[in-house]
């Protein structure tokens, strides 16, 4: 907005520049809006497999615990 205003005061032909400044000002808020949801997503993503690889590894250690302790029968 501030390059459209110093070109507008550079020109010889009056412009009116604000409706421009306007529509790029709503254009980089809802920019800014469209990036903060998706950072809210990745780090709710990213707690989610956080989670999932956790509950994996407790899953593996305890099916591995529980095949150490089953009694095997004796090979023939």
């Amino acid at each position: 907005s501030v390059e459209l205003c110093r070109i507008n005061e550079d020109q010889k032909v009056a412009l009116d520049l604000d409706p421009y400044v306007k529509k790029l000002l709503s254009a980089r808020r809802r920019v800014v809006l469209v990036n903060n949801i998706l950072q809210n997503a990745q780090e709710r993503l990213r707690r989610l497999n956080h989670n999932v690889a956790k509950e994996t590894a407790r899953r593996k250690t305890m099916l591995e615990t529980a095949g150490a302790f089953t009694p095997r029968s004796p090979s023939k």
